[in-house]
């Protein structure tokens, strides 16, 4: 007897992947677990590419934020940059994404439970919290930057001097500052993302290198540090009231699985991790989602379809991890970003960093 597929993770990836499978006769069951959509750390950024696969899934873009974000702003050393991005994009929280994503899947007829907490993956089944065993012809992994036993990502991955991602939000003047921008501070070993989200916040998340925090002593002493080096990032802290900092370890960047398990697809961060300055991580999610639910449609296993995957990623990574490298040493590069963006470099770097959508 065929069993319906098991998606663990209500991310973008995971209800990408359970709409379209809904959608080709398929009922499978998602398992989120927690029991309301929360506000992932990354991800606050959907590029036009994005919204182009989100359209094709149900979701419009206004429903997530009528506001766009139209234009590309660079900080670092004394320097700004300003260019259009190639089309507009959004800035939106995951909570409410993953929110309007995982109702699209139960009312295309997917199952989902949540509050449900996966604690090892054993070939073909889940072992969950309480003990039980959850089995299936087919797994699809999208837990995200969170590793699951029995399939974590490599050690090796994370590199000598780990990436830690930060995130805190401000409102008010830093709104205003931000505009319709999406804004990148860069900094010695690591960057800053700033964009204005559907509630009116500006998001503000980081990646930066351990040694970077080790060396202030905790986070608040880490952004004033920063605030410091790069002034417009500072005036962005300064303004509203600060939430609390939120913290994810370890974040395994340029990392693509480019082999395949028996019945186990490997979708989002759990397939290819995308340097965060690129804006394509949801990209990736949605897109790994909807090819890997036509993969099982159509008889595809994961050993074909995984290493196929990792090769559509390829490009991306590549050239955002390259792009990252440059931007985490930004004092012999900050001279010549003006030059390239009047030569239109930085759209041809946005462009080559899009994943190719299905």
């Amino acid at each position: 007897m065929r069993r319906a597929p098991l998606i663990l993770g209500g991310g973008p990836a995971g209800s990408a992947a359970a709409i379209t499978l809904a959608r080709g006769g398929e009922r499978p069951l998602l398992i989120e677990r927690t029991r309301e959509p929360g506000d992932a750390i990354c991800g606050g950024f959907l590029s036009w590419r994005t919204l182009e696969t989100l359209a094709r899934l149900g979701v419009e873009a206004d429903t997530l934020n009528p506001a766009r974000a139209t234009r590309l702003r660079l900080f670092t050393r004394g320097r700004t940059v300003e260019t259009r991005l190639p089309a507009p994009g959004i800035g939106v929280s995951r909570a409410r994404l993953d929110a309007i994503l995982i109702a699209l899947a139960e009312r295309q007829g997917a199952g989902v439970e949540r509050g449900v907490t996966i604690r090892a993956i054993e070939g073909a089944a889940a072992r969950i919290a309480d003990g039980a065993t959850l089995t299936a012809d087919a797994l699809f992994l999208a837990s995200g930057k969170h590793d699951i036993r029995g399939t974590a990502r490599p050690a090796e991955a994370r590199g000598a001097d780990p990436t830690l991602g930060l995130r805190t939000r401000r409102s008010g003047g830093a709104t205003r500052q931000v505009g319709d921008a999406i804004e990148l501070h860069l900094f010695d070993r690591g960057y800053a993302g700033v964009v204005v989200q559907e509630d009116g916040s500006a998001n503000i998340c980081l990646a930066i290198r351990r040694s970077r925090l080790t060396e202030a002593g905790d986070p608040e002493r880490l952004l004033a540090m920063l605030g410091e080096e790069v002034p417009a990032f500072g005036e962005r802290l300064a303004q509203g009231v600060p939430t609390p900092i939120e913290a994810i370890a370890n974040v395994p960047y340029g990392w693509r699985a480019q082999e395949g398990t028996d019945r186990l697809y490997r979708l989002g961060d759990q397939a290819a991790v995308i340097p965060s300055l690129a804006g394509e991580g949801m990209g990736i999610a949605l897109a790994s989602g909807v090819s890997a639910a036509r993969a099982w449609l159509t008889g595809e296993p994961p050993t074909r379809w995984q290493p196929r995957f990792a090769a559509q990623t390829a490009r991306p990574v590549t050239v955002a991890r390259a792009i990252r490298a440059m931007a985490e040493r930004p004092a012999p590069f900050a001279p010549l970003l003006p030059f390239a963006a009047r030569l239109g470099l930085i759209d041809a770097i946005a462009a080559a960093t899009r994943i190719a959508q299905p």
